[in-house]
């Protein structure tokens, strides 16, 4: 039997903090009228506007 390589936490630390953190800006991003980002002001409302355009999530 052969044993399955170990991936070293040096390589894996990094990829265990950027995955939450990309997931709750995409969750952020996508949320309907861009949720609690929207009450900062409408220029952040708008950028969140455009951002949900461009991942192709209808928001109409």
């Amino acid at each position: 039997m052969s044993s399955s390589p170990t991936i070293p936490v040096r390589t894996l630390l990094p990829w265990s903090a950027a995955v939450p953190i990309l997931l709750i800006v995409a969750y952020l991003v996508t949320m309907d009228s861009a949720g609690v980002l929207a009450q900062t002001g409408d220029f952040l409302h708008e950028l969140m506007h455009d951002g949900r355009h461009l991942l192709g999530v209808p928001c109409h």
